[in-house]
């Protein structure tokens, strides 16, 4: 099917995994996709996504261990507590991206997410709240369908509820591909070698409690 591609040791993955870099094809064959519940693995994610844009996600990833050096491992409680000293010392890191916009974003972003967990308990229930209905999913996954999944009516419903509360960096766009990877929607195409075992984690996953006014922002 299009979109598809087979290796020599017969792996199908998605066109966009299946290229010579062995850290983008174990992304794609382990992680991307794969629900998530970790608040800090949430914060993460949000994160390297704003720092992603205008780049490509495999730039981000091969600097995502740097990454999570410079940033605490993206403790928010800990990045939130971060000041004009860490913003300085953060731009004068080579192994990130320097982007003193971006940077300031992740800083102000770890203190809304403090905010946030504080009112709503966690930041995986109140993501998880926008996981798209079955009924406005794809009902068959091929490329064309993808690509007109750039953003979604969920995707925006969130990114509209993050900006209200502050946080910066997070358009439709970039929250889509957030919940790409973190699995609050299973993107891999039909066909795709990876795309059962995502589904069957989805199947199973106990999701964070739904919060009545997060909910009813859909």
């Amino acid at each position: 099917m299009e979109g598809l591609v087979r290796d020599a040791e017969g792996v199908t993955r998605c066109w966009w995994g299946g290229g010579d870099d062995p850290a983008y094809r174990a992304y794609h064959d382990d992680e991307w996709g794969e629900p998530v519940t970790d608040d800090v693995r949430l914060f993460e994610k949000l994160t390297l996504e704003g720092f992603q844009a205008g780049l490509s996600w495999l730039t981000i990833l091969r600097k995502r261990e740097a990454f999570r050096r410079a940033f605490s491992g993206f403790d928010f409680s800990r990045v939130a507590r971060y000041g004009t000293h860490d913003v300085e010392r953060l731009l004068g890191d080579a192994s990130i991206v320097r982007h003193r916009g971006k940077i300031e974003s992740a800083i102000n972003n770890a203190r809304r997410a403090v905010e946030l967990v504080e009112e709503t308990g966690s930041l995986a229930a109140f993501v998880w709240a926008f996981e798209p209905p079955v009924a406005a999913r794809p009902r068959r996954l091929t490329k064309e369908a993808l690509g007109g999944l750039s953003q979604t009516a969920e995707s925006r419903a969130l990114a509209k509820e993050l900006k209200r509360r502050g946080w910066t960096f997070v358009g439709p766009t970039t929250v889509y591909a957030f919940m790409q990877a973190m699995g609050l929607v299973d993107d891999h195409l039909e066909g795709c070698d990876a795309r059962p075992r995502v589904e069957a984690a989805r199947e199973a996953l106990v999701r964070p409690a739904a919060l009545p006014q997060t909910a009813s922002s859909l």
